[in-house]
């Protein structure tokens, strides 16, 4: 065990001083934070605020092209020479002309612009002439939008979890959220770090180091404290990464002017106020065109999230989130360490890695496609118990209760599934570790497992 230790510690150290790990645990908090500021910082320096000058021949929408927080409407009159002289003499977005046409047959309408028009200034214009269009024809058939949105109807429904203890408010969206949040971290953090696994078994088998090092330890010691040391590299830089990323967005928010997004629960405040009406002028002014109903809504819709989150069972969730996020990268680092033994450069490790990632990409793509639509049908159940898919499906199926005994049976496959990975990896690399420049065939490891060393 000591000799274990002393890998790790070897292993440890060597990857976190390397000018590599320290770049990139510095860097991409930085990048983090600037992929969360960067599209506000631009939006707000982008003024994208536009102006139209409107010709009306038809009279159809006098006074009704209602202005947007960032979208004007300045009619004029005169004929379609005068506008187009008086429009070169602005630094206006466009001329909109409407010449004389009927609700029933809008064609002949043109947007006249200093360039080519955008795509963004075209689809607002067209989205507010047809929504006056409508308007307009809802009227001439006896109705108005006001009816018409009396009509539409919209169901919420209010999901309970009738669990042993008690009622609990549930939300599908939040649930689904958690499993496929915390499956995704495994799923990278198994190929991300395996393959650093594989990689480091044949640098060392290439520079003949690995020959030093197992004249004082064995290969099974040698393997098993390679994988631990860079599964402890990985967990440090994934720390380093959440408390740096917070530091880092917030300074370049403070720096840029830029206020941080609101917690839930100052949300869920401000939605609170709202509702109760004791500032909805200054939330409508904050917000364009939020409306009290919009208020309401949005307070019930937060409320509804920070409920259904609470009510999950989050220590559950980060056990079964610790203990398949370490039993998956054990199983499958034993595998890519066996791997990175068996051949002589990165190039010869294809034939070998399909075999390995097969498992890990079905059970990522059938746990969006099949699991999370039924969690407790067949195929969730079975891709959770074996070893090689259940890391990852089961943590998906976690947020939704899974009985204890299939949780129990799963980890116990788990178990079970590493030690013989672990075995069957160990029989490979004890033989591989050591042999140069032959090529190997699936036949030829399986010769190895029989080998007496």
């Amino acid at each position: 065990m000591r000799k274990i230790w002393l890998i790790i510690q070897r292993e440890y150290l060597t990857r976190v001083r390397k000018k590599s790990f320290i770049i990139m645990t510095l860097l991409t908090p930085l990048l983090l934070a600037a992929f969360m500021i960067l599209p506000g910082l631009l939006m707000t320096m982008s003024g994208d605020e536009e102006t139209v000058m409107v010709l009306d021949e038809s009279g159809l929408f006098e006074g009704k092209l209602e202005d947007k927080k960032d979208l004007k409407f300045v009619p004029i009159a005169g004929s379609l020479e005068q506008a187009k002289t008086l429009y070169q003499e602005t630094d206006y977005t466009a001329l909109l002309y409407i010449p004389k046409i009927s609700i029933e047959d809008p064609k002949g309408i043109t947007v006249y612009g200093k360039k080519n028009t955008s795509l963004q200034t075209q689809m607002r214009l067209e989205n507010a002439l047809e929504k006056e269009i409508e308007n307009q024809r809802f009227m001439a058939s006896g109705l108005d939008r006001e009816t018409l949105d009396k009509i539409e109807a919209n169901v919420k429904l209010n999901t309970i979890n009738l669990s042993s203890e008690g009622e609990k408010d549930n939300n599908a969206m939040i649930t689904s959220a958690a499993g496929v949040v915390a499956a995704i971290i495994i799923y990278f953090f198994i190929f991300l770090y395996g393959v650093q696994i594989m990689r480091g078994v044949i640098e060392e088998k290439t520079n003949r180091i690995v020959e030093v090092i197992i004249s004082s330890v064995k290969p099974f010691q040698l393997m098993m404290g390679k994988i631990i040391g860079i599964a402890a590299v990985g967990l440090t830089q994934f720390l380093l990464w959440i408390v740096l990323s917070f530091v880092a967005v917030t300074a370049v928010s403070a720096a840029f002017g830029i206020d941080a997004a609101p917690t839930p629960m100052e949300q869920l405040e401000a939605g609170r106020v709202a509702a109760e009406g004791k500032s909805v002028d200054v939330i409508n002014e904050e917000k364009g065109e939020a409306t009290q109903a919009e208020a309401d809504e949005f307070a019930n819709t937060i409320q509804d999230v920070t409920q259904s989150f609470a009510n999950l069972p989050l220590l559950l969730i980060l056990g079964c989130f610790l203990f398949y996020f370490l039993g998956g990268y054990l199983l499958y680092g034993s595998l890519f360490g066996a791997i990175g033994a068996a051949v002589d450069n990165e190039t010869d490790t294809q034939q070998f890695m399909m075999p390995i990632t097969i498992p890990l990409v079905i059970s990522f793509i059938m746990s969006y496609s099949v699991v999370l639509k039924n969690p407790d049908g067949p195929v969730a159940f079975w891709m959770s118990i074996i070893p090689f898919t259940s890391p990852i499906v089961m943590m998906v199926r976690v947020p939704f209760g899974v009985p204890a005994w299939e949780l129990l049976l799963s980890m116990a496959l788990l178990v079970l599934g590493f030690i013989f990975t672990t075995w069957l990896a160990a029989r490979i690399y004890r033989v591989g570790i050591l042999m140069y420049g032959k090529k190997i065939n699936y036949k030829e490891l399986s010769k190895w497992l029989f080998y007496r060393v």
